[in-house]
């Protein structure tokens, strides 16, 4: 059963530049500077994003000089991932399952 937590990873997940971001970082470790050439956004629309990012606890980052590094917590998505996992072998084992109607 995924829970309001998990709502609310997903609706942070579903917008096209965070899921970028995200997919960008499962690569690498990557600071705004390389996020912003990756994802050709705006300086201010990739930190409100990346805030977002971090207050969902997706991304961590990593103070190095003047720059911040942004690493992806794969222990975040593998976790949503299995609830998904869950969902699915619950559909394939109530496939046959079918409520009459009254």
């Amino acid at each position: 059963m995924l829970t309001s937590v998990d709502t609310d990873l997903m609706r942070v997940l579903s917008d096209p530049l965070r899921l970028q971001i995200v997919t960008l970082l499962a690569r690498e470790t990557l600071c705004s500077t390389h996020l912003i050439e990756e994802t050709g956004a705006k300086q201010t629309n990739l930190s409100n994003h990346l805030r977002v990012l971090r207050e969902a606890g997706v991304v961590e980052t990593e103070p190095c000089g003047r720059y911040t590094y942004y690493k992806l917590r794969p222990d975040v998505i593998a976790q949503l991932a299995g609830r998904f996992a869950d969902l699915a072998e619950s559909a394939r084992t109530a496939a046959d399952n079918k409520r009459a109607c009254p």
